[in-house]
């Protein structure tokens, strides 16, 4: 590594130790006041999260609007101090369950599991309960242009038995995963650009990544839905769900599918997903 990168490697390690070292309570005040520096004086991509509520949520008044933004940036400023602190603040949650009988059944198929989320609520607490519970899940992460960055939060993850496979890397690896009865885990729903699907995604066409779908229909595996709900402070919810699959589906078939689903949670809880992202750039030709 660069002089630079091992400069980011050691200021993101001393800082998750800090953050370790503290109560959770105390994580959380430092992160309102961080989400409010943001909030107000670093802007970046503001007017996209602004412009992506009002898409998803025409219906509503600007004010609930602002609302949203304002908890959005509370509520993931603290997903990430929350995720920078693990293990220690995985083991200071309280997390139930819902539906592990789902994913239980879909594991005894011994198929492999392609388990789909979003980028909505804690997903890494999502990684961790998983390897914690001896699930095996591989994760297709996006490679961080820094490489310091990208080893430490590697390194952070893996800590709890979750693996890695870079998007880039070959899809036979992918395959692999699922042959051996693992599972394939899958954030799917960011801009898929001209390669993706078309489906309908709050109110508006979006390209949406085709991978989940086709691993589907290549490999048979089933296809699990998981999302993670912070309830209440420090108390969350991961929420398993069977992605139906009919004889004649076709990739825009589950793909429309599941994304239904996730568009379901986001209405419940639109301050826990990540407005940021240019969800809807590319448009239909």
């Amino acid at each position: 590594m660069r002089y630079n990168h091992k400069i980011t490697y050691y200021l993101l390690t001393y800082f998750a130790k800090w953050l370790q070292s503290r109560p959770m309570y105390k994580n959380r005040v430092l992160a309102q006041k961080i989400s409010s520096i943001f909030y107000h004086y670093i802007t970046i991509r503001k007017t996209e999260a602004e412009q992506n509520i009002f898409r998803a949520f025409p219906d509503k008044t600007i004010q609930l609007h602002t609302h949203i933004l304002k908890k959005c940036y509370q509520f993931f400023t603290y997903n990430f101090i929350h995720f920078l602190a693990f293990p220690f603040s995985y083991y200071s949650a309280s997390i139930s369950i819902k539906n592990k009988a789902t994913l239980d059944g879909a594991v005894s198929q011994g198929l492999g599991i392609i388990i789909i989320t979003g980028h909505f609520g804690a997903w890494e607490l999502v990684n961790a309960w998983c390897g914690y519970n001896d699930y095996p899940v591989v994760g297709v992460v996006h490679q961080q242009n820094n490489p310091g960055s990208d080893i430490f939060f590697k390194e952070l993850r893996e800590l709890s038995g979750f693996k890695h496979l870079y998007r880039k890397e070959p899809r036979d690896k992918m395959y692999k995963v699922l042959k051996e009865g693992k599972m394939l885990g899958l954030v799917s729903d960011q801009d898929a650009k001209s390669r993706g699907v078309f489906i309908n995604f709050l109110n508006q066409p979006a390209s949406t990544p085709k991978g989940a779908a086709r691993f589907h229909l290549k490999s048979k595996a089933p296809m699990v839905f998981v999302t993670c709900v912070e309830q209440l402070p420090n108390k969350y919810e991961i929420n398993f769900q069977k992605v139906l699959s009919r004889t004649n589906d076709t990739v825009k078939d589950i793909t429309q599918r599941y994304s239904t689903m996730l568009e379901e949670i986001i209405k419940q809880h639109p301050e826990q997903y990540f407005w940021w992202h240019r969800r809807w750039k590319t448009k239909p030709v």
